[in-house]
């Protein structure tokens, strides 16, 4: 079965790009829409974000992070509604000049250091404060690898898979196809992997762990996108029991309920500003 034809024109302009369910808010130009501040809480670290894969590795980090005792992780976190636009303010674009959660500014320092891409706030933390970042040489290294493949390959799952299967507006089946060909089998490079180490880099849990469950451990064992069956991903037998053990963990609880305005009202946490909002 073909989809149907399509001919590119000679030049891409806005106006012939499709909808779909961010139309809204897509666009192909950089800057700001609109003149705004960002608020500002009471903490060193001041986190902009909104619930999704990218943003709950940053939440889960810091909860991590202060389930250790670490108290300098205080955070606030603030809700940035990308339906809305709200990652096209001035200020939102002032501390990360491409319009994407999560972005960070640590107000400890001065001046205040803006980090953004979630890797790269992990890697700042972690770095930080010490923690949850291997120091031998040998399984930094793996730590980092697996990091920078999460990285590269989410935009596989996300913005390939996810999108043609969940959000386009009408479903085609060579990229649908295409797409889950590419999932599944990094779904099979991570069994892999995990049928012989507890977790990603040996007997450490450290933040590739986090980035990695972010996206592929809720893919398995939550609702992300609902392929679960599509995907068959009880198969990776190993992936799933690695992603359900990290997924029982109380910080990881904690840190996918900041900044969440969807499911059931009782986990949503839209701004977190002290421990008691998630208590």
């Amino acid at each position: 079965m073909s989809d149907t034809s399509y001919t590119p024109p000679k030049v891409w302009t806005w106006d012939n790009a499709s909808g779909g369910k961010f139309a809204s808010v897509n666009r192909p130009i950089a800057g700001a829409t609109h003149e705004k501040d960002l608020p500002v809480g009471k903490h060193p670290l001041q986190l902009y974000s909104l619930a999704t894969p990218n943003g709950v590795k940053v939440t889960i980090l810091l909860e991590e992070l202060l389930a250790l005792g670490i108290e300098q992780a205080e955070y606030d976190a603030f809700l940035i509604d990308i339906m809305e636009g709200d990652q096209f303010s001035s200020g939102f674009v002032a501390v990360n000049p491409n319009s994407k959660i999560p972005a960070l500014l640590d107000m400890s320092t001065t001046p205040p250091i803006r980090v953004f891409e979630s890797g790269s706030i992990m890697v700042y933390l972690a770095e930080k404060f010490g923690a949850l970042i291997p120091t031998d040489t040998t399984t930094r290294t793996e730590c980092m690898s697996w990091l920078f493949w999460q990285m590269g390959s989410a935009p596989f799952l996300g913005g390939g898979f996810g999108h043609f299967y969940a959000y386009a507006p009408e479903k085609y089946e060579y990229p649908i196809n295409r797409y889950a060909m590419e999932v599944k089998r990094q779904l099979d490079v991570l069994d892999q992997q995990l049928a012989s180490r507890r977790y990603l880099c040996g007997d450490e849990y450290t933040i590739a762990d986090i980035a990695v469950f972010a996206w592929y451990g809720v893919l398995v064992t939550g609702t992300l996108y609902e392929a679960q069956e599509f995907l068959q991903v009880s198969s990776y037998k190993h992936l799933v029991r690695w992603a359900t053990e990290i997924g029982e963990r109380p910080a990881v609880k904690r840190g996918r309920r900041v900044n969440l305005t969807w499911g059931p009202e009782e986990e949503q946490v839209p701004e977190r500003h002290s421990a008691k909002d998630l208590d």
